[in-house]
């Protein structure tokens, strides 16, 4: 079963610095039909103005993901970490106990894009950490490229929860197959183009929700960029 999840359906706030689709519930956007799926907790879409960001705040018990897709996210946290990230960079930061931390847009004149994740960790109080990697648009390219897993691996990013995060870019034509282990679902976000998902049609902003399904069958109806989430 494939429930899609429009992109005109999510919750949107404007706060002039800052634009935001939340796919789940956040903030002051409250949807009893949409709290998550699954151990995801968090897609929010978000686009920042030059210059502008979100000042130092804290998070606790959370396994926090970000994906940089147009522009440069500037990030300092109270673990001592400070960088630059880029597109193609992905950032998995583990709040456990508690970590506070700032994000900016890098950038004075071009706007920052990316989609921040929350997954709900597998055990509460954990010790915070912090971890970063570029995966280039080549390692995409009509290919699922493994960025986070449990294990790490395929030099992916290590996270505390069984989720495996996928990214691909498809030329307009390509076509993909994920295979889903018995018990398993899975969530595809479109961050670019449009798709074709096992004969559901999924457009730039779009969600899905998949349960009970043994194959997902990708066709980019143009050039499409989207995660595929494989949860427990």
């Amino acid at each position: 079963m494939i429930t899609v999840r429009r992109s005109e359906e999510r919750g949107h706030a404007n706060h002039g610095w800052l634009e935001s689709y939340h796919t789940f519930s956040f903030a002051d956007y409250h949807d009893r039909a949409w709290m998550g799926f699954r151990d995801l907790r968090v897609i929010n879409e978000d686009k920042v103005s030059p210059s502008e960001g979100f000042e130092t705040h804290g998070h606790k018990d959370m396994e926090i993901i970000t994906y940089v897709y147009e522009g440069a996210l500037e990030h300092k946290d109270s673990m001592g970490t400070g960088s630059v990230l880029k597109v193609g960079d992905v950032q998995r930061m583990t709040a456990g106990t508690g970590v506070t931390h700032s994000e900016f847009n890098h950038s004075k004149d071009k706007d920052l894009r990316l989609l921040q994740i929350w997954i709900l960790p597998n055990e509460e109080g954990i010790k915070p950490g912090y971890e970063e990697r570029n995966f280039s648009p080549d390692t995409k390219r009509n290919n699922l490229k493994l960025l986070v897993s449990p294990d790490g691996a395929q030099q992916s990013l290590k996270m505390n929860q069984d989720v495996l995060i996928f990214a691909t870019i498809l030329d307009k034509g390509k076509t993909l197959q994920h295979s889903l282990k018995s018990g398993r679902g899975a969530w595809i976000q479109v961050i670019r183009g449009t798709v074709d998902l096992n004969g559901q049609i999924l457009n730039v902003g779009d969600g899905a929700a998949v349960e009970n399904e043994k194959e997902l069958s990708f066709l980019s109806k143009e050039n499409t960029e989207l995660l595929l989430f494989d949860l427990n």
